[in-house]
């Protein structure tokens, strides 16, 4: 937060309750719960992990955590209880900070609690009996008697755990740095002006749990004086009531929203005039989404972008009207950032036009995964590249096209899926003897989980059964949604699931 900033401008505003909060305000609020953590226990190093929706609250916590020198580790509130637990365990978190409406997902963690509400916890006994100690929202920000010391510490320590796929596997604690932060935000100053920072209206629909709402609307966004408009869950009416009553001027999005803004008669409803542009990312808008978008709201700048957890949400992007017209781009090289496209068998760097594996470097690549160092070695190298395992180009003015995903994730509504942890649940199954698990297109999620599966003769077994069982599992986003039943899983000859030949199979019945 910018020290020249009018104080008395709104920094966030929850579109559920109508609740505000102004730049000075959230200051003070960040820097009284700051002391107040410190005042429970929390010491610089230690790793607070937040589970919550989009709130005031979170970003008062998440800001006064990471100025007091500790690290914040979020995670989804639709996960399972049992993918918290690993995620805490994995992170080493001492500290748990959430809702009472999750309390049963972190009550097993048995850490102590900062319960994000302003409820007296003294009246919550028996919700909160089976953490060994709380503290809630009024009284940490009521405990302090003075403003805390900020704390002195390097750029280069440990500001967030957040928890990404990555170019395989399962989930892996990726290290962002104040550092990386810090280069994120000072990419905003590289944007073309248009509408005045201070007079645009951000709607946050990005979780803020997620890389690119903590980003952007935690921190980017507050250093340069944006109202944030903050949506707790996706709704799409509650977006477009938001976005009238708000006037919101600035939208990011997934392109099931912008298929859904420019195909559903809902939307003749609200008044949607003051949108100026809308940002897409997660997987590529085709130009018939594009066209049909456009021919529904031709004033709007409907722009697109690529980044990844492992770059503090920065990559490439859209920006102005002229670079929009480059349909199916993922955009222009960020600012400060270095790419080279390489020939997946050569590693040898290529020509313009030509498909080869994206590596970026710049300075908001993530340290490396948290306790992988193997892991970190194979994705950077001892130049610094980051080996992102995206397939894409760049053509001869310097537009990048993203084409493939060499790492074979799932992108279920811009979520994160991916095909070896919902495999090993598979196969944890008595009567599954083999599984794989490929992304199916599908118009309304982009992607949907689809698992190919080799049965037991002896046993029988349905789909429903199979569907049922993943499930009671796993988070809904990362639920199976359809099962083939086939007599076995192509392979390579070192062992690897042969995906390609699935989507084609896959393809083939549609």
């Amino acid at each position: 937060m910018h020290p020249d900033f009018d104080a008395s401008a709104i920094a966030y505003i929850d579109a559920q309750t109508g609740h505000s909060i102004s730049y000075g305000e959230l200051r003070k609020q960040v820097q009284f719960a700051s002391a107040g953590l410190r005042k429970f226990g929390v010491k610089p190093g230690d790793v607070v992990l937040i589970l919550c929706h989009n709130c005031i609250e979170f970003g008062i916590i998440l800001l006064a955590v990471m100025s007091m020198g500790a690290i914040v580790t979020t995670t989804n509130p639709l996960n399972h209880s049992t993918e918290i637990a690993k995620q805490a365990a994995d992170s080493r978190a001492v500290f748990v900070a959430s809702l009472r409406s999750l309390l049963d997902k972190v009550a097993g963690l048995k850490l102590p609690l900062i319960l994000m509400e302003y409820a007296d916890v003294k009246t919550l006994q028996s919700q909160t009996m089976q953490f060994p100690c709380c503290i809630g929202f009024r009284e940490l920000l009521a405990s302090n008697s003075e403003i805390a010391l900020p704390h002195v510490g390097s750029q280069d320590d440990i500001a967030a755990l957040l928890y990404s796929s990555g170019t395989t596997g399962v989930s892996k604690g990726v290290i962002l740095t104040h550092r990386n932060f810090i280069a994120q935000v000072y990419l905003l100053h590289f944007s073309p002006v248009g509408l005045p920072w201070n007079a645009r209206i951000y709607l946050c629909l990005i979780p803020m749990f997620h890389v690119y709402g903590m980003a952007f609307f935690a921190t980017g966004l507050l250093a340069k004086g944006s109202t944030v408009v903050l949506q707790q869950k996706f709704d799409f009416v509650k977006t477009l009531e938001a976005i009238q009553k708000y006037r919101v001027t600035h939208m990011p999005a997934v392109p099931p929203i912008v298929i859904a803004l420019a195909k559903l008669s809902i939307v003749d409803k609200f008044d949607l005039s003051s949108l100026v542009t809308i940002g897409s990312g997660a997987a590529p808008l085709s130009r018939e989404v594009i066209d049909s978008f456009l021919s529904r709201f031709p004033w709007i700048n409907l722009v697109q972008g690529y980044g990844l957890t492992e770059t503090t949400a920065v990559g490439s992007g859209l920006a102005t009207e002229e670079e929009a017209k480059h349909f199916g781009s993922a955009g222009l090289l960020a600012a400060n950032t270095e790419l080279k496209i390489v020939d997946i068998d050569s590693l040898q760097p290529l020509p313009p036009n030509q498909n080869g594996e994206l590596w970026i470097r710049g300075p908001t690549v993530m340290r490396g995964y948290f306790g992988r160092p193997s892991e970190t070695a194979a994705t950077i190298d001892e130049d610094g590249w980051l080996h992102t395992g995206d397939l894409g180009y760049v053509d001869a003015e310097g537009y990048i096209y993203i084409v493939d995903r060499l790492k074979e994730l799932i992108k279920y509504k811009g979520l994160q899926v991916a095909p070896a942890e919902l495999e090993a649940v598979l196969l944890s199954h008595p009567s599954i003897i083999d599984a794989a698990v490929i992304p199916f297109p599908d118009n309304k999620a982009g992607q949907i989980p689809m698992a190919f599966v080799v049965k037991d003769p002896h046993h029988a077994l349905k789909e429903a059964e199979v569907l049922k069982f993943v499930a009671e599992q796993v988070a809904p986003y990362k639920k199976v949604r359809r099962v083939v039943f086939v007599g076995s899983i192509p392979k390579s000859a070192s062992g690897k699931i042969l995906r390609r030949e699935l989507a084609s199979a896959a393809m083939s019945k549609l």
